[in-house]
């Protein structure tokens, strides 16, 4: 990582200043302005992928110090692994003695020391993962032990393109894997292959309810300590207009003005997990380096605790409340506080964190207009229907997360004007209640009408959360993560069932918490089907809620049977009227849906309906375009004696735009062969048609006879006759393995790269000719080398080098470095290090082909 300075920021641990948006790592190092890692995503670099499933009964989880995350990846090392030990109490702290208690206390002590208000620990864990239907036909899902792995083999086609690869010697082959395992031995497998995530294990100085959203988060998720786990580095956001530019979906979640750090818990054996701290509004906006200093300090004794004990530490259903000692004053008796705030001419109460009401004066329930005994230990705006409304919970939200005093006015009933001062801490909230004189500012809300099941604020802030999420899945497999990984844990539900409507039939795409033999009997039903309630939500639009088995069995008796669950929620998924599918959450035990769920469920659906079908559509889209794609590039390469050849084509990421990358190796005769690559521009039907025409032309051209410079000649002619508003790039090599000698011509294409020997590779000279289809009567000139046997001549497009951020020139000059150093007996393993080397992240910005051609000895 590049050590800069930010805008009059602070000297950092290393000596280094950090701006808006700084970074450091592990060691304190800072970074400047948005600065990050070339070649490492920064934030805000796009949103990664969605969700993995929540917790639920009977689950099994294993903690663990991730080894993928760490600052050197080679070399074998050992691993922690175990069940979790019974969780500590929901929501409280951890029992003295236990490992829990240690790890709760070095967080409060984290928190006191920083200065922070709020602090969280969270652990990296892996759990199962929803099944998103049948496996591709081009191959099985498998999932990497990294989100940066995983993004990589996404790719590769190692997921679900299973693009073709070619081998050594040319034997074309695709990513697959012979079903024969056992059953037992396929979960064993699905165990070990499972993708980690985060969960959120302790939480101090802030309510549990307010962390909902991102107590499980996966470990590529868009959010701060996502980044700084896999970075290894701390993250700064100093403002909340940082928290908009670079985490915009958190953002949207928690609009409220504080500063915040997060960072990875780095022990001997790998990553355990990170910490999230975070100060009140009028924290500066940037960090010194002696802050920093104590951040990671921090980190590390968490990291030093997690590495000495004896087992893995247990992870509670929901994040344990850690306190923070607050300061007390053992000579001030509290009943000389309470005649102190009685003899006020105004109102006082205190909240807790929670926002329950823990003291009131006789004035403020005066002015509130309640008794004591009906206002101790309720929230003010569920037991006063005059406050009952998302702008006043907001009001408490905002002062207990940014722990800044807050000021608003609320009209009562009787049309009388209240004040509030709202003075927050670590220990609650101190509340003055003034009559406010004159009419109300402007603005001002009126006294609402109590409407029974208002959604509380929280509710509604789940709902933009998982809105925001829904509108950023892309496929089907997608939406059913992300189902399983937030909504199911946000509702409490243990399993679920995601059906299509397709042919007059609900056919499922993705369940999760149900057994296969379950899943095969609730799969093709017909859509107005009486064995479950499926159909008549999708017949009337309306959701279906059953609070336990004995309600679902009094409509549809063989309903309950087929699954074993106790409780269900059917959600109806109707675009512009239209059914598209079912939805179904299922519960473990029985499960009373209140008002607000129900309500917020109903709206999830519509959303739910609209992601699934844009996912079909896109999946739809994805499958033809990689038909397209195949089709268009060749299956298997040629087989020379002395010549050994392997290929990769890298897709950029998600998208249905068909690429403009080729390459293909001909076979002239017994002992000479031509190679081609080349670059259509754009990304669309129109490019691969060029794309096909090219090849076409190279290989007739090539095949009678033609020289290199000949042969892009004549395809330049053709390209030009066709009038086509595209340019192609192109390098053609003809290859002499009798005589070991390469001739070479290109069309503006990037160089390739040649290594002779061991230690030694480096970028060839070619004099480049003008793109094809520019100019009718281009020549292109001809360069002719060795290739001397054990050398590797590396062809690639410059998908490769133009990495954002990056110099294109140092790029090629680390590849170089790269090919010269590796074992050149092993093509494969080196494509994948050429393409790991430009793009250790694996997000490609643009489609990557590679070429390597490596000379044998001559046959005898």
């Amino acid at each position: 990582m590049t050590v800069g300075a930010g805008d009059d920021g602070g000297a950092g641990a290393g000596g280094a200043g950090t701006g808006d948006g700084e970074t450091a790592d592990a060691g304190g190092r800072g970074a400047g302005d948005g600065e990050h890692a070339a070649g490492e995503p920064g934030a805000g670099d796009g949103e990664r992928a969605a969700g993995e499933p929540g917790a639920g009964d009977g689950e099994r989880w294993a903690v663990r110090a991730h080894p993928a995350y760490r600052p050197t990846m080679g070399g074998e090392h050992s691993v922690r692994d175990s069940e979790p030990r019974p969780s500590a109490a929901v929501g409280r702290p951890a029992d003295a003695g236990t490992p829990e208690h240690a790890l709760d206390a070095a967080l409060a002590d984290t928190v006191r020391r920083t200065g922070a208000s709020i602090g969280g620990l969270y652990l990296i864990t892996r759990r199962e993962q929803p099944d998103a239907g049948p496996e591709p036909a081009d191959g099985p899902h498998e999932a990497a032990d990294a989100p940066a792995e995983a993004a990589k083999d996404r790719a590769r086609g190692r997921h679900e393109e299973g693009h073709a690869e070619t081998g050594v010697h040319g034997h074309a082959r695709v990513q697959a894997r012979e079903r024969t395992d056992t059953p037992a031995e396929k979960e064993k497998n699905r165990a070990e292959s499972l993708p980690p995530m985060l969960r959120l294990v302790a939480l101090c100085g802030l309510p549990e309810e307010f962390t909902t959203p991102w107590q499980r988060l996966p470990l590529d998720a868009p959010v701060p300590v996502a980044d700084a786990i896999h970075d290894d580095r701390l993250v700064w956001i100093g403002s909340q207009g940082e928290m908009l530019r670079h985490y915009p979906r958190a953002a949207a979640v928690l609009p409220y003005p504080f500063a915040l750090a997060a960072v990875p818990v780095r022990g001997a054996h790998g990553c355990w997990g990170g910490i999230v701290l975070m100060w009140p509004a009028d924290h500066p906006r940037r960090t010194t380096a002696r802050e920093r200093a104590r951040i990671i300090a921090g980190a590390r004794r968490l990291a030093q605790l997690l590495d000495d004990g004896p087992d893995p530490p247990s992870l509670p259903e929901r994040p344990r409340s850690v306190p923070v000692d607050a300061a007390h004053h053992p000579l001030q008796t509290g009943l000389a506080a309470a005649d102190y705030v009685e003899r006020l001419p105004w109102g006082a109460l205190s909240l807790d964190l929670e926002g329950r009401i823990t003291f009131l004066s006789r004035t403020a329930a005066r002015l509130l207009g309640r008794g004591a005994d009906r206002l101790l230990g309720t929230r003010p705006w569920e037991s006063l229907p005059w406050l009952d409304a998302p702008g006043y919970e907001d009001h408490y939200r905002t002062a207990v997360v940014s722990r800044a005093p807050v000021f608003f006015t609320a009209l009562r009933p009787a049309g009388e004007g209240l004040a509030f001062e709202l003075y927050p801490d670590a220990s609650g909230i101190s509340v003055r209640v003034t009559p406010q004189s004159g009419p109300l500012p402007d603005g001002a809300p009126a006294a609402p009408a109590r409407r029974p099941g208002i959604a509380p604020t929280g509710r509604l802030y789940q709902l933009v959360h998982l809105a925001a999420a829904l509108g950023e899945t892309v496929g089907v497999r997608d939406l059913v993560t992300l189902i399983g990984g937030q909504i199911l844990p946000a509702f409490g539900a243990q399993a679920l069932v995601l059906s299509a409507a397709d042919a007059g039939r609900l056919k499922i795409i993705g369940h999760y918490g149900y057994p296969p033999v379950t899943v095969e009997r609730l799969d093709a039903l017909p859509v107005d089907t009486e064995l479950t309630p499926a159909g008549q939500v999708l017949a009337s639009g309306a959701p279906a809620f059953f609070s336990s088995a004995a309600d679902l069995a009094a409509g549809y008796p063989r309903a309950p049977r087929i699954s074993g669950k106790q409780a269900w929620a059917f959600l109806p998924l109707i675009v512009t009227g239209r059914p598209v599918g079912c939805c179904i959450l299922s519960y473990d035990r029985p499960h009373a849906f209140t008002p607000d769920e129900r309500a917020v469920l109903t709206s999830l659906a519509g959303l739910i309906a609209q992601a699934l079908e844009r996912a079909r559509l896109y999946d739809a889209k994805q499958l033809l375009v990689q038909e397209l794609q195949r089709s268009l590039l060749p299956r298997t390469l040629p087989t020379l004696p002395g010549l050994a050849v392997a290929a990769r084509y890298l897709p950029a990421g998600h998208g249905v735009e068909i690429g403009g990358d080729f390459y293909d190796v001909l076979r002239l005769d017994s002992r000479t062969a031509a190679a081609v690559i080349g670059d259509v521009e754009g990304h669309s039907v129109a490019a691969a048609a060029l794309m096909g025409q090219v090849r076409t032309a190279i290989h007739a051209h090539a095949t009678s006879g033609a020289d290199p410079g000949q042969v892009l000649a004549r395809t330049n002619r053709l390209l030009t006759d066709l009038d086509s508003e595209l340019l192609v790039s192109c390098l053609y090599v003809h290859l002499d393995l009798d005589r070991h000698l390469l001739t070479l011509a290109s069309a503006g294409h990037v160089a390739p790269l040649l290594r002779t020997g061991p230690g030694r590779a480096e970028l060839v000279e070619v004099e480049p000719g003008p793109l094809l289809g520019v100019d009718t009567r281009a020549r292109y000139p001809t360069t002719s080398l060795r290739l001397p046997p054990g050398a590797v001549l590396a062809l690639y497009t410059d998908g490769l080098v133009e990495v954002p951020g990056a110099d294109a020139t140092e790029v090629t000059a680390a590849l170089a470095a790269h090919l010269a150093g590796a074992d050149h007996r092993d093509l494969e393993g080196l494509l994948d290090g050429l393409v790991d080397r430009a793009w250790p992240a694996g997000r490609y910005s643009d489609d990557i082909t590679v070429l390597l051609l490596s000379a044998g000895p001559a046959p005898r």
